[in-house]
């Protein structure tokens, strides 16, 4: 067991961002985030087995880095603990993965810009198994049931006209625009399917990662739109819209292809996450505050 010393040493921001910077180096100009399957089934978001609920920020990514490069079937995970106290047991052998969880300190947050009198807050690290790794556990019997019948592009359908972006499609490129606030997008014949996703599919996955770029508009969430190619604040703001399409598209049951740019945008990332420990943890958590707001927008009544 490791000394009280090592487990306070221990920079977990660090290891994270060295296990994601590993997976997209040992990709090379092949990887893509993981949110396809090799078999072209869509991942769903990673749950506690003891809590039934949903992992959320830079845990959603980390889980299904680990599930892919171990070959996982199950999107189930929990302690050693929460497996024992659902009466299963990890086989002996078997290695956790790293998940990150955060506490309050006592002290005074007096850097925090918009409320300087909170206490702050550390990350500490957890160890997590997946339910392929546990014996006593059946992995498909215990995930919990689907909160709604739509099909999976009606589900789709639904958020789009639900949050009310103005979106105008026949254009020669997918992009927003923020000076107008409007979304451009090919029409959707022009759209092409793969061995993972149909055509359909890969327009609705692209239109995911420019909402979540709409939604980061100063009236809405207010992150940095106004970074050029290249930039510190456009490699976030495009991995923050990778992420945040990622977990729209495993929420609603749309598998999502990369885009075309991708190995630029994966050349940016690299630099901003080998500059910056925590850009992946600040990425991580604004993609999951933009894909729970396009949700919860889509769903307010009028």
């Amino acid at each position: 067991m490791p000394s009280k010393t090592s487990i306070e040493h221990f920079d977990v921001h660090a290891a994270v961002t060295r296990k994601i910077i590993t997976a997209i180096e040992e990709g090379a100009g092949a990887f893509k985030l993981p949110w396809i399957e090799s078999s072209g089934r869509t991942l769903t978001r990673p749950i506690n087995v003891a809590s039934s609920a949903p992992y959320n920020g830079v845990n959603v990514l980390v889980l299904w880095i680990e599930a892919l490069a171990q070959g996982f079937t199950s999107g189930v995970w929990g302690t050693y603990r929460q497996w024992q106290a659902r009466g299963a047991q990890v086989r002996k052998g078997e290695s956790s993965s790293l998940i990150v969880f955060y506490k309050m300190t006592g002290e005074r947050d007096e850097d925090h810009e918009e409320d300087p009198g909170r206490r702050r807050m550390f990350a500490r690290a957890s160890r997590v198994f997946n339910a392929c790794q546990i014996e006593g556990f059946e992995p498909t019997a215990e995930l919990p049931a689907s909160e709604t019948t739509f099909e999976p592009l009606a589900r789709a359908e639904v958020l789009l006209r639900g949050v009310g972006a103005n979106i105008r499609e026949g254009a020669d490129m997918a992009c927003y625009l923020p000076t107008q606030d409007i979304i451009l997008m090919p029409s959707r014949e022009r759209f092409v399917g793969s061995s993972t996703c149909s055509p359909t599919e890969s327009f609705y996955a692209t239109l995911c990662h420019e909402l979540v770029h709409w939604s980061g508009a100063s009236r809405r969430l207010n992150r940095d739109l106004s970074g050029g190619f290249g930039s510190h604040a456009y490699a976030m703001e495009e991995l923050v819209a990778e992420l945040g399409a990622a977990f729209l598209c495993a929420d609603l049951g749309v598998c999502s292809e990369p885009r075309r740019d991708h190995a630029a945008y994966i050349q940016s990332w690299l630099t901003v996450l080998k500059s910056d420990k925590r850009a992946i943890f600040t990425a991580a958590s604004k993609a999951s505050q933009a894909s729970i707001w396009l949700q919860e927008l889509a769903q307010a009544e009028p």
